[in-house]
This record gives structure tokens, C-alpha cells and sequence, in this order.
């Protein structure tokens, strides 16, 4: 294993050596107010964005098939579309899996660092070599403004205590990562107006925190967040930033903020055999094993599927013993206005389901579902005429089937092909 063969943290190594990111951490603990996760995306290159969400054994194999096609990845990322360490099982599986497959793989992962002192041991152990944190003040009167809330311990904090609480739990982290003999790279997403005067603090603090590299990064403008109406930096002001950073820090300039599916080399173009592997990989099989035994229906009353997922207030749960099928229970949806925190809650909701039918659903839940592991099937007709192929392990008649409807969303500049962005 050759750390210095990591295109991240080395600008002579970009040119050479690739990466690929694993997107298993769906799931977010703070909300930034320059960010949008979204889910089967193919027209934005940013973090917080995939085309698919994978399992870990989905994620090792869709590795295996990519490192078939691309000789020359050197490290396996594990950066979203969320929080890796909110999805800190997933993550850690996901790790292991990897370094039991490839022994000499460069493992790294970014986060928000809220967590991250709480897996530091865990990482060392399975030999995690760099790791990544976002810190964008060092100040909470700063963070107050740039983080609409952080979820710590089940609990909402908001405001000042909510960026006092992640500044805290980042120092923590990042210390004991450094403890752990991990090279530890600062993100500082510069936000003109609120952090870009703040910048020299952060760089002095993340070095005294054990931080040994640091990469400033221009926010991306992003529609529909509360600093959508905010300009990105310019060049000028990013240079004059690093220069000043790095008397206290040594500064990483080639980042080109990258997908949460991101593979190959850092600023090539994504390829398409690639991004067919991955969602290859996502496609789950639908057909019930002991650890998922159910199907769920989305249904108005019943008999028929004809709710869409979005609109269902509740979903009928259907098992088989000894041949004959079975209601066993209803269960109520999660409340509508938490947006893909909504379909995570779902997703675990109905983890004991191998498949749910619905008449319809958006491309954003129909991703994190079966990242979770659950087939969705878009029908229409008897509940029971799509139970009775699936219970039996058979497809359901090509008749019953609907292909959710494409368009595009309606965003100008968008460049889709019309398949839905999420």
C-alpha cells in the first residue's frame, strides 16, 4: 500500500492513479444551507449527488466489475450522498468488505466529522489511510449561519448551539484520527459573506487540531437552497485565500468537488460502461428470503394498486405460509415534508419487505428504496396478481407492469435525457 498514491491528497498522482466512490451512505446528520442530496441524478458533478444508492455487498460487487475496467484506482472512497458516519453501519461493512477484497487498496472517506471520533478506532483497525473533513468555521457565531441544523444523540440543535456542538465533535475527531496515524485532509466550502473572511482561523485551528492538508473549495451554487441567491468565489479571491491559508497549512488546489459515484481519474469524464455498472449494481432482487419475508403494497384499500408512493397514508404488508397468502398488518406512512429523510424512514419502515408495489413513484425514493435493499414495482390492478408471481419467485406478467413516466423537470438549463433527476 503506497499512500502517496492517493490523486486527493497528491496532485502528481491524479494524472495516473484514479478513485472510486461507493455511494452506501444515503442518509445525512446536519443540513448545510448550500446543499441538495439528490438521488439518481446524471447532470450535476458535486458532492451530494449519485446516480444510484448501493448496499455493501452491492457496492464490493460493482468494485469487482469496475476494477475489470479501470486498472489504475488506487483508493475507494466512501463520500455520501450523505454523512458516511450517518450511515455508520453501511459504512463500516462496506470498509471491511473492501479491505478483505483488495488488502492493498487505499481505503478514505469524507465527512462532516460529527461522528467521526466515535468510529476512529474502527477505521484505524480496518486500516482506513486518509480521511476528509468539512470544516467550515471554527467560530459558532459563523457556523450558526451556514448550518440550518445538526442532528447529534437523536437530538435537533439548532443555531448557535447546533454549530458550537459540531465544532466541538470535529476537533474531537479529527484529533483522534490523527492519533490513529490517518492523514487528514480539511474541505472549507468558502461562502463569500459569511466564512471567506474567517479562512486564516480555520486554517490555523485545523493544523493545531492535527489536520496535514487542506483544500479550499468555492461553494457550488446550488438551486433551491436557503444561499441559492449567493455568488460562488472567483478565481482571484480563492487565490488570494490559499495563499494566505497556507502559511499555517499545507493547501490542496486540484479538487474538482466530485460525485458520491464519482470513479476514474479526477476531472476525466465519467464513463458510461461505468455508470451502467452502477446501476446494474442497484437493481435488487425482489424475491422474499428469511431476513425479508414481506411485501408491502401501496393501496388505497387493499384489493387494488393504485396509490402512488408519495401520496400512500399507509402500506399493506402481505406475507405466505404454505402457500397461501396473507395480510398481516397495516402500517401507517411516514408524515409527508422531510424530503429524503422521508424515504430513509420508509426504507426502514419496510425492511422486512423484499418489494413494495406502488402505481406510481419518483425517482428519488425508487433510489434510496432500493439502495435499502427493497425492489419497488410500479403496477397496476389486484394486489394479489402482483403478490402471487412474487411469493412464487416469478415475474409479474409484463401486462401489469407501468414504466414510470419521464419528462423532464422543467429547469431550463437542465440537460437530461428525461429520465427525472430526483
Amino acid at each position: 500500500m503506497d499512500i502517496h498514491n492517493h490523486p486527493c491528497f497528491n496532485d502528481s498522482a491524479r494524472k495516473n492513479f484514479g478513485r472510486i466512490h461507493l455511494p452506501v451512505a444515503p442518509g445525512c446528520n446536519i443540513q448545510c444551507n448550500f446543499c441538495d442530496r439528490k438521488f439518481d441524478c446524471l447532470n450535476e458533478t458535486r458532492p451530494g449527488v449519485t446516480s444510484a444508492v448501493l448496499s455493501p455487498a452491492q457496492a464490493a460487487g460493482y468494485l469487482d466489475k469496475v476494477m475489470e475496467k479501470l486498472k489504475n484506482i488506487s483508493v475507494v472512497g466512501i463520500a455520501g450522498p450523505g454523512d458516511p458516519f450517518a450511515n455508520a453501519e453501511k459504512t463500516l461493512e462496506t470498509l471491511s468488505l473492501i479491505r478483505g477484497k483488495y488488502p492493498d487498496m487505499l481505503l478514505c472517506t469524507a465527512t462532516n466529522g460529527l461522528e467521526l471520533g466515535k468510529y476512529a478506532g474502527d477505521l484505524a483497525e480496518i486500516g482506513l489511510s486518509h480521511i476528509t473533513v468539512t470544516l467550515n468555521a471554527v467560530d459558532p457565531e459563523i457556523g450558526e449561519k451556514i448550518y440550518a441544523w445538526v442532528k447529534l444523540d437523536k437530538r435537533i440543535y439548532r443555531g448557535r448551539e447546533a454549530a458550537q456542538a459540531l465544532l466541538e465533535k470535529q476537533e474531537e475527531g479529527i484529533r483522534k484520527v490523527h492519533e490513529k496515524g490517518i492523514t487528514v485532509k480539511i474541505n472549507t466550502v468558502i461562502i463569500p459573506g459569511f466564512n471567506d473572511k474567517h479562512v486564516r482561523v480555520i486554517a490555523e485551528k485545523a493544523r493545531e487540531f492535527g489536520a496535514d492538508v487542506m483544500n479550499c473549495m468555492p461553494m457550488y451554487h446550488v438551486a433551491g437552497t436557503p444561499f441559492e441567491a449567493i455568488d460562488s468565489p472567483g478565481h482571484e479571491l480563492m487565490a488570494e485565500l490559499r495563499k494566505e491559508a497556507e502559511k499555517f497549512i499545507p493547501q490542496m488546489e486540484h479538487c474538482m468537488r466530485c460525485r458520491a459515484d464519482a470513479a476514474g481519474l479526477i476531472g476525466g469524464k465519467e464513463s458510461s460502461d461505468v455508470m451502467n455498472l452502477l446501476k446494474n449494481a442497484s437493481y435488487n432482487n425482489h424475491h422474499t428470503t428469511p431476513q425479508r419475508p414481506y411485501i408491502a403494497a401501496s393501496s388505497r384499500e387493499g384489493l387494488f394498486v393504485n396509490s402512488h408512493l408519495g401520496e400512500a397514508e399507509s402500506f399493506w404488508i402481505y406475507g405466505c405460509k404454505d402457500g397461501v397468502i396473507e395480510l398481516k398488518e397495516r402500517r401507517s406512512a411516514p408524515v409527508p415534508g422531510s424530503g429524503i429523510d422521508r424515504w430513509l424512514e420508509l426504507g426502514m419502515l419496510l425492511k422486512d419487505c423484499s418489494a413494495i408495489l406502488a402505481s406510481g413513484i419518483g425517482s428519488t425514493p425508487k433510489t434510496v428504496l432500493e439502495g435499502m435493499g427493497i425492489k419497488v414495482i410500479v403496477m397496476e390492478g389486484l394486489v394479489r396478481d402482483g403478490l402471487t408471481p412474487l411469493f412464487n419467485k416469478q415475474d409479474i406478467p409484463k401486462a401489469l407492469l407501468i414504466n414510470p413516466g419521464g419528462g423532464k423537470c422543467g429547469i431550463g438549463s437542465c440537460g437530461g435525457t428525461g429520465g427525472g433527476c430526483g
